[in-house]
């Protein structure tokens, strides 16, 4: 990795944030021939929650050439979802869907993770600077972005163009107000890994489990299986449902999965292996995805909701979208970054946005537990959970909301 004793802080693109969506713009950059400067705030490996793929990704790891890292590094495999409430299940296996494409995909330690994919990217000729926080940003045809070092160090980078895949850091909508409402409500999630010591016919591991309050509707559970005899664990709900002293934590989710009986017939009292963590507020949304001499990639530009493990996937989706815009206006083309990269990223967020709200008000848990569903829609939903939020061939992201509307209607309630 380097360590910044270069003088030339000069680059065809700035990356700010070493991320998946970081990391994965710069292999695809570098690929294309251009030089790249990721700055990360903080050290890899680091902890960070998302933890669950879903298979559209593993398109953009194998374009960015990071598949085979992937594939070896001994991840615990997924292929679907198991969905529980009270007494009703449903299983939805992403191998049977509408779209063609990847139907399995990984569960995934994050810092792990991230850490494989931004050494990938160095490996393709990355320039990585873990420690150095961008403290503003010269906007324009040649943007300019004020660094500072761990020891204090202040430089300038000079470059073409910005991605900003800072994720949770926000960093540019912060330093350039680009903040907007999201609508989603006030939320946050409480969580852990927990040694489950689970047999191996105990739960499909190849799953992740959602599990819904078997009175509170609009709370719900993950349980995802990692590699090494571990899950991951914890709650989202609304944000004062929630709302304890950091010491009081432990035994806030230790009680609330004794609350949901598949999780605690699974988890029971199995020992949490780190302090339990909360995020809150994690919904955001800005008011453009782009600007003059940068683009916002993954959650820097919007972040929903955990529920359908789609954080990643707009993270890489936006970083393939993001680099082939770029790669057109660095090549000389008049781009349209609305046209060309705003709207079609917007569509499928837009997409993943109507099956959250719609799980939160119940529609869709009505839908995904219905007995009867037809074998088409089924893998028509599917495709959707599986990543696939950008297929206009599937009904469900040409007309989320009309189309979810009017299946909740013919499933009435049962």
């Amino acid at each position: 990795m380097d360590t910044h004793t270069q003088a030339d802080n000069t680059f065809d693109v700035a990356i700010i944030g070493a991320g998946p969506a970081g990391a994965v713009a710069a292999a695809l950059l570098r690929k294309a021939g251009r030089s790249v400067l990721v700055l990360e705030r903080q050290h890899f490996p680091r902890f960070s929650i998302g933890e669950s793929l879903l298979p559209q990704s593993m398109a953009y790891l194998e374009e960015a050439g990071m598949l085979q890292a992937v594939v070896e590094a001994g991840f615990q495999y997924k292929n679907g979802a198991h969905f529980v409430w009270r007494d009703q299940t449903a299983t939805i296996d992403f191998r049977d869907k509408h779209t063609p494409g990847w139907g399995t995909t990984y569960q995934v330690e994050r810092a792990l993770f991230d850490d494989l994919l931004v050494r990938c990217a160095a490996e393709q000729g990355a320039v990585v600077r873990f420690g150095h926080t961008v403290r503003s940003m010269q906007t324009g045809d040649a943007p300019v972005l004020d660094v500072i070092d761990e020891a204090g160090n202040a430089y300038e980078v000079r470059s073409r163009f910005v991605f900003d895949a800072s994720g949770f850091g926000r960093v540019l909508p912060r330093l350039l107000n680009l903040e907007s409402p999201t609508g989603m409500p006030t939320r946050a999630a409480i969580f852990t890994h927990v040694r489950d010591g689970l047999p191996l016919d105990a739960t499909d591991r190849n799953k992740i489990t959602i599990a819904t309050h078997p009175v509170h509707r609009d709370v719900w559970f993950w349980m995802i299986p990692l590699a090494g005899g571990k899950s991951s664990v914890g709650c989202v709900a609304h944000a004062a449902f929630l709302d304890v002293p950091e010491a009081e934590r432990e035994a806030k989710l230790r009680a609330l999965i004794q609350e949901e009986p598949t999780l605690a017939r699974l988890i029971g009292d199995a020992p949490f292996l780190m302090p339990v963590r909360q995020i809150g507020g994690y919904a955001a949304n800005v008011e453009r995805l782009h600007g003059p001499g940068y683009a916002l990639l993954g959650n820097a530009g919007e972040f929903l909701d955990p529920v359908f493990s789609s954080g990643v996937t707009i993270a890489l989706r936006s970083a393939h979208l993001a680099v082939h815009t770029l790669e057109r206006q660095l090549n000389g083309e008049t781009v349209d970054w609305l046209a060309s990269y705003d709207v079609p990223l917007r569509k499928g967020i837009d997409t993943f946005r109507v099956f959250v709200e719609t799980w939160y008000t119940g529609e869709l848990q009505d839908i995904i537990y219905y007995p009867r569903q037809t074998a088409t829609i089924r893998r028509m939903l599917s495709a959707i959970l599986a990543g696939y939020a950008w297929d206009e061939t599937n009904p469900y992201v040409a007309e989320p909301a009309r189309r979810l509307g009017i299946l909740h209607e013919a499933c009435g309630t049962f």
